[in-house]
Formats: structure tokens, sequence, C-alpha cells
């Protein structure tokens, strides 16, 4: 959801600490917020000075921007009556944060009472009364058929033990699990999130005692707890999801997807083979032989460096490993650094980085994939007819089509590199060169959902007419205007530059960039080319500009952040599975393994739009246009 001006949002808490700072916030964006606390003289403090930052973006309006309503969270009826009132106001819910909360008064060892007052109290303030406004906001976003988020607020202390105080402990716990169980509602555009900041500079938590908040690395400064709650808006992909945010790891998705797969029965055997609703005609008659490319010279000539050899299946595979039949391989603009020996020097490796296929054989010890199950890999050697591969580096797909093939190395490098070290978030101005190529049509899109102003770079009317498709707010033709004069229009800069071209548009991406800002180096397509091949070139002066606006530039190459890929790659199949994200293929057909160097000269030779594939086996392309 994009923060705009004329949205609404209800706040419960919303008179002091974190609930407080969201209220601001929000109205920094131009948002209507109901202010819900029963601290009346707070409550209606910030709800003027919401009206206040409001009046920046909204003037004559017929209603307020802000209003206080007076709740008793653990009452009912208050509670429904603030959300009625809301919506006779605004007309409706977008956001609903969660946010009222206390501390048990009396240590639970130390209460001989019946709890009414103290720690009864305390569940029904912290669990009781969010799941009641979680229940509302639901009912009323129902109601409304509009799509909203609901934040509810949660604390570190509900993600591990807090001796403490274990009344509170528990009543965060369940505020965790409950919210990540709503997961489902992500189905009707709801998607409901919980906001786990450890110590913050409230009332209650200074009460904490110093020597503890020095221990949990000091106060989380209230303007992270904000990022995170508007990145858990903003972020399409987020539902049931809890951000973990603290000095000592900054924000972290929290359980780790690793640690989540040991109970989610979503990633257990019978689920990941049983949801293959595409089981794919394949022959039970194995060739003896097949046929590979292999790289025989260096060179930047991938033409001239690689030939086709015929080799042995060899059987019966190792116990873990698994043959896959290949349909269909990437092209990518590093083949010619590959070719030329750049990534394994010394040591020749067959070409080919990414692939889709069917499984075709198993080894012994393999439980969790069965033969004709369609898979996608990502390792050297997938310009091939057949490929071994441990078990471990496969995929299970639905199908076996081109656009899976896109999403692995093209949207991966997208999706990792912008938020990595683009630390993309919203509302900023990105910059994507080379964006009607394979990777810069997922950095295009990929900064939209997120709320930016993208300005992008290409050469030729489809792709420009491609990237207007994708809702580019600025489109730079190079072949048809000066790209130097078209970034003159901001003033300011931009603030991160997808950079895939090098050379002279890395000078100009660098003259355009923000103060504080990122540019990413994805390649430098336009210098892998030519006589000699990829050549350094020299950037007088580079240090002295980063310096003078606190600049930074930062390479990627997609292998060191392997660890992030499979978050990354299950956000992306979401978004094209729901239809947010487009995938292009390249509309010229490559078929079988002779036709791979034409294709590697197709993407390089500036005529290519989207993603460059190549048919390993026509015949099995023709079953499927069949089915």
């Amino acid at each position: 959801m994009e923060l705009k001006p004329g949205l609404s949002a209800l706040i419960t808490g919303g008179a002091s600490g974190i609930g407080k700072a969201l209220s601001l916030a929000l109205a920094g964006k131009g948002l209507f917020v109901t202010v819900v606390d029963f601290a009346e003289e707070k409550g209606k403090e910030v709800a003027c000075l919401v009206e206040k930052e409001n009046s920046r973006f909204h003037e004559k309006l017929e209603f307020p921007s802000a209003i206080f309503v007076k709740c008793d969270v653990t009452n009912p009826r208050d509670i429904s009556l603030a959300f009625e009132k809301h919506v006779a106001t605004y007309g409706g819910l977008d956001i609903c944060i969660n946010s009222a909360g206390i501390n048990n008064p009396v240590p639970f060892q130390n209460d001989q009472s019946d709890g009414a007052k103290t720690w009864r109290h305390t569940i029904n303030v912290n669990l009781v009364a969010v799941i009641d406004c979680t229940r509302l906001a639901i009912k009323t976003m129902q109601a409304l058929q509009k799509p909203g988020v609901i934040i509810n607020t949660g604390s570190y202390a509900g993600l591990f033990p807090f001796f403490l105080d274990p009344i509170y402990s528990g009543s965060k716990g369940g505020v965790v699990l409950f919210t990540r169980s709503l997961t489902p509602y992500k189905r009707e555009g709801i998607r409901v999130n919980v906001l786990c900041p450890e110590v913050v500079r409230t009332e209650m938590g200074e009460k904490l005692d110093p020597k503890y908040v020095s221990l949990m690395g000091g106060f989380v400064p209230m303007e992270l707890v904000v990022k995170g709650a508007f990145e858990l808006i903003t972020d399409e992909i987020r539902a049931g999801s809890c951000l973990w945010i603290s000095n000592r790891r900054g924000m972290v998705y929290w359980p780790i997807p690793s640690e989540e797969a040991k109970y989610s029965l979503r990633s257990s055997t019978s689920s990941r083979t049983n949801k293959i609703s595409f089981q794919a005609p394949l022959s039970s008659q194995l060739p003896q032989n097949f046929k590979k490319l292999v790289v025989h010279t260096w060179s930047q000539n991938f033409r001239d460096a690689t030939h086709i050899i015929s080799a042995p299946l060899r059987l019966p595979l190792e116990s873990d490993q698994v043959l896959l039949k290949v349909i269909y391989a990437g092209v990518n603009a590093g083949d010619v650094n590959f070719s030329a020996g750049r990534y394994f020097q010394g040591t020749k490796k067959d070409p080919g980085f990414e692939a889709v296929g069917i499984i075709a054989a198993i080894g012994d010890s393999v439980r969790n994939l069965k033969v004709g199950t369609p898979a996608a890999v990502m390792t050297i050697g997938c310009y091939a007819e057949f490929m071994k591969v441990p078990s471990k580096q496969i995929l299970p797909i639905p199908r076996p089509d081109p656009e899976v093939v896109a999403l692995l190395t093209s949207g991966l490098t997208a999706s990792i590199a912008l938020e990595e070290l683009g630390q993309m978030k919203s509302g900023k101005v990105v910059l994507v060169t080379a964006a009607g190529g394979g990777t810069g049509q997922f950095a295009v899109q990929l900064a939209k959902l997120a709320g930016n102003k993208v300005v992008a770079t290409c050469g030729g009317k489809e792709k420009a007419r491609l990237l207007k498709e994708f809702g580019v707010d600025r489109v730079i033709d190079y072949k048809t205007e000066d790209i130097k004069t078209a970034l003159e229009e901001f003033p300011k800069g931009v603030d991160i530059v997808y950079e895939c071209v090098g050379g002279n548009m890395f000078n100009l991406c660098l003259d355009a960039l923000a103060i504080r800002g990122r540019l990413i180096v994805i390649g430098m397509i336009s210098q892998y080319q030519g006589k000699d091949g990829w050549k350094p070139l020299n950037y007088p002066g580079l240090v002295e500009k980063l310096l003078a606006k606190s600049q930074t530039v930062a390479g990627f190459v997609l292998i060191h952040y392997s660890h992030l890929m499979q978050k990354h790659l299950i956000r992306l199949f979401q978004l094209y599975s729901s239809g947010k994200l487009t995938v292009v293929i390249d509309p010229k057909r490559f078929s079988g393994l002779h036709s791979v160097s034409d294709a590697v000269e197709h993407l390089h030779s500036g005529k290519s739009t989207g993603k460059v594939v190549v048919c390993m086996d026509p015949s099995f392309e023709h079953q499927m246009a069949k089915l």
C-alpha cells in the first residue's frame, strides 16, 4: 500500500509512545488519523498536532483531518463506537494500528490478588483488546470491500522469555502468534502484521533498569520503529509477518526461513510434492549420451570460445544427485565474461547460469523429489540437454515455463540488490538503466511497487512503450533524447541508481546522484564486447565526488547473497502469481543448443526486450503447446 494523502488510519494507544509517533508520522504523509486512547488530554493534544501536520496536504476540508475518541480498549462497546466514528468521518478504513499496551503493575511473584486489577487486566489490554480491535478492523475492511493493513504492536518480550514481567511477555507472545496466524486474510486484500521493537524510550521503557537497557544495546530510536511500521504497510508481500527491531541487529523478520521450515507444513516433503499441479510428459527411456555446450578456449567472443560436445550420461546417479532434463535456459550478459575466464580463472567450466526443466532421474537417497516434477536450478552448466545436480539445489516449480527462468538470476538480482544495497523504501527517486532488459524490467516494477518515482533509460520505441505500461514515471529513450539533459529534470538528484550499462552511462548516473544517494553497479554491458574484451576504465575524481555528497557506490554479484535467495524468490513468485509483477520474455525464439551463441549475441546487440531464453528441447515445447 502506498502511503498517500487521503488515506485514513485508526490508532489505539495513540496518545503516547509508539502510537503517538505513528500518528504523527502518518500525518506527515497526509493521512487522516483517529487517535484512540483513554488519556483524554494527551489524546486531544496529539489530534491537534496531526491536524497541524495535515494542513500541508489538505485545505478547506469539510471534516477534521484528525479526531480523538476516548476509549477503554477492554470495553467492547467503546471499541465498536471508535470504529464506527472513524468510518462515519472518513468513509473507510485503510490502516489500523493496535498500539495500546501496559506492563503488569504488580510483579507476578508478589501478586496475592485474583488479578482483576493486575495480571488479568494486563492480558485484557495487551492481548484480548488487540484481538477485538483486529476483528473489528477486518470486519470493517470486508464490509467496505477495500484492501487494508493492520499492524499489531508486539514486543521483543513476545519473541523470547522476559523474566522481569512474565505476564507482559505472555501477552505479547500471544499477539505475535495471533497475528502470524492471520496470513490467509491476504487473499481478501487484508494484510495483518506485527511489529516487535526492543526497548523504546517511552514512559514504559524508561521504567526499566538502565543497566538492562544498556545490555539490550540502548533504546531503539523511535525513527527506526516508524520505519519498520512503514515497511509493513508499504510492502505488499508482507502478511502475517513479524518484524523484530533492535539496535543489535537492525530490522529482522522473525523467524528466519530456515527456522520456519522446521515446523511449517508448507515446507514438508509431502506438501512440496503434492502441490505440483503439472506432471510432465517424459520418456521413460534415457539416452546413453547427451549434448552440452563447453568452453574450449578463453575468449570474450562467446561463439569462438564455445562448442557443442556429446558426453556419456553415466548412470546410475550418486545417491544424492538429481538428473534434470533442461527445457529452458536463461541468457545473461555475464555469459561473455564466463567464456573469457573472468569468473573461474585457469579452470574451464561449462557455461549457463540458470535453467528450468523436468526431473528425469533421482539418486537412491533422494526422498523429497520424484521423476516428472518440474524444477529450476541456478548453477553453472545449464547450456545442456541434461545436467546432474545435488538434490539440495533443486527448486520444485509448478510448470517449466520460461517466465520462471526470468525470475531466477534477473529477478533475484533486482530484488536483493535494491533491498540490501539500495536500502529501497518508498517516496524516493529510483533510476534504472537498461530498464527494458532482463533484470531492468524487474527493477522498475519492484521500485514502483515500493511506492517510488521511477526514471528509466532504454533504447527504442518498443522498450519505451513497455516501460510506460509498467508505470515508469519518466522514460528516457537515449535514441531520441539526451540522457544528461533529461536527468536535469531532477534538480535534487536521484536517490538510488540501478546501473547495468557502465562506461559513460556510469558517469552520467554518478553526476545525477543525490546527496546520500546510492549507486548499485549491476554490470557494465557496454564494456563487455569489443576486440579486446572487458577492460577496466578509469574514473578520475570518483572518491572526491562520493565524499562531497556522502554518496555510496556498491557492486553487486548475486552469488555473494545466496543466503537471501530463498526469501526473495518466494516473494517474487508471490508477486508474479498474484499478477502484481509482469515477466517479459524476449519475443525472438531460440531453439536448441546450436542457437545459444545467437541468443548471447542478440542480448548484446541492444535489440532484446525482457529476458532472453533458449529452449533446449523444441519437441517438448511443441508438446507443451498442444497441452
